[in-house]
């Protein structure tokens, strides 16, 4: 694996966090390949998406254009350091992710987790040699619920993580301080602390 190739994969996932979080749908064209194959699987009722979905403009309408149109405020994290992101074969293989953000029609924050399953087609790399998705599969193993009418506990649990690439030890320092907060409004956050994929 080169340096090149693992940039490269880097780029295409830091292109589609901000293709999802920022409701950019035009950018998820850059990171996968007009073929490419979006699954799912849900171990949770909380949530629903089209198990899958075929081509670049079929996954910009579920992962972007649907999602933003429920959800805002979004911010999805690696549980990982971008600079130790392991590749195998062109494969990214159960990268874990945490997801906080908010629904506004029901006053409620989201957040929950799961793994991401990322096959890169180096075989047909386009004219500026960029390697692109050519098959995405997401795991959300929790996706919890929470009464938050003003976004208060939004701000908090977004607040003080470094985004995308969010290094496990730090996810848990910062839930586990907010979870032994006295009035326990967020002992909820000690189960996302350490999410168990």
């Amino acid at each position: 694996m080169t340096d090149s190739l693992l940039a490269q994969y880097r780029h295409a996932l830091d292109t589609y966090i901000d293709a999802k979080d920022n409701t950019k749908p035009q950018r998820i064209h850059e990171a996968f390949a007009p073929d490419a194959v979006l699954t799912f699987s849900l171990a949770t009722q909380n949530i629903a998406f089209p198990a899958r979905s075929v081509g670049a403009a079929a996954i910009a309408q579920t992962l972007v254009s649907d999602f933003g149109a429920r959800y805002s405020r979004c911010r999805t994290y690696y549980l990982c350091e971008a600079a130790t992101l392991v590749a195998h074969d062109g494969v990214i293989d159960a990268l874990p992710w945490l997801v906080v953000m908010r629904e506004p029609a029901a006053g409620a924050l989201r957040i929950g987790h799961g793994t991401y399953r990322w096959v890169f087609d180096e075989a047909r790399a386009d004219a500026d040699h960029a390697t692109r998705v050519a098959q995405f599969h997401i795991h959300i193993a929790r996706m919890d619920v929470i009464d938050d009418p003003d976004g208060a506990k939004l701000e908090r649990l977004q607040s003080g993580l470094s985004y995308p690439w969010l290094a496990p030890a730090d996810l848990a320092a910062r839930y586990d301080a907010l979870a032994g907060e006295a009035a326990g409004e967020f002992a909820f956050a000690r189960e996302f602390a350490r999410p168990a994929l």
